[in-house]
């Protein structure tokens, strides 16, 4: 079921959330994290009429042919029982999710992005990307960014047996996302990467919002006057998710009970 964005119906909110890093840093963590989630998505698809996951909902996600990583039935249980109500759900891929494929969309019902999208939403325009890869610097991700995405590549490691390669696989995306944990995470102001990204994009066309996740610095920062730059954040060490109600954006804490 389609549902159009640029008019949202009564009393109905838009919701964005991402960097659930399902998976880390382990089974008892990963589970706990899950199920504040799933009372996330509860309480919200009370009155949602959308809902963005901006990437980074597994820690890691290959699609064999017939073989997906073990886990997440909360989670994939709730999403589809939501998008069942009618209630449009639309993911991108993140780093250390981009290869998610079609099993969310057969089984599911979802829309998967991998790349950045405009949408206009209720009276605003949003510019919605994960943010992996964008913008200046960062030489090192966006030459093994390039590596990951590769056809070939994907193929060769397809031919691992998945006990193997989904343990390949974890052991460096648990300790990559560990290590980045340790170091401490400064919004750069207009520095900001995301942020010179976002203007080079509001030269060319504009947009009211530009949302990320990724860097785990959630935030609303006004861009001169001219639109507005949101980030996310986390839900490994924090649950902060965006609400837009057709007039405005804010951005939330979901608080554990």
């Amino acid at each position: 079921m389609n549902i159009s964005l640029s008019e949202l119906g009564k009393n109905k909110k838009v919701y964005f959330a991402s960097d659930f890093h399902l998976g880390i840093p382990n089974h008892r963590e990963s589970l706990k994290r899950e199920k504040l989630i799933v009372r996330w998505l509860d309480e919200i698809s009370k009155d949602a009429q959308a809902i963005f996951l901006v990437g980074d909902v597994f820690d890691f996600w290959f699609e064999y042919k017939q073989v997906i990583p073990k886990g997440f039935v909360r989670l994939l249980g709730k999403l589809a029982e939501i998008a069942d109500q009618g209630i449009e759900i639309i993911v991108f891929s993140g780093n250390h999710d981009l290869w998610l494929k079609n099993y969310l969309v057969d089984e599911i019902g979802v829309q998967i992005y991998h790349e950045s999208q405009s949408y206009q939403i209720g009276s605003h325009s949003f510019y919605i990307a994960h943010g992996d890869g964008l913008g200046p610097g960062d030489r090192k991700f966006k030459f093994f960014k390039k590596i990951f995405k590769n056809p070939v590549c994907q193929w060769l490691f397809r031919w691992l047996h998945p006990d193997i390669g989904v343990a390949m696989a974890k052991r460096w995306s648990n300790g990559s996302r560990l290590a980045q944990l340790d170091e401490p995470l400064t919004f750069h102001g207009e520095s900001e990467w995301l942020v010179v990204h976002s203007k080079q994009v509001e030269s060319s066309s504009h947009h009211d919002y530009y949302v990320y996740g990724h860097r785990h610095i959630a935030g609303v920062h006004d861009m001169e006057g001219h639109a507005v730059y949101v980030n996310l954040g986390e839900w490994v060490t924090g649950s902060t998710y965006g609400v837009y109600d057709g007039s405005e954006f804010l951005l939330k804490t979901f608080m554990n009970d």
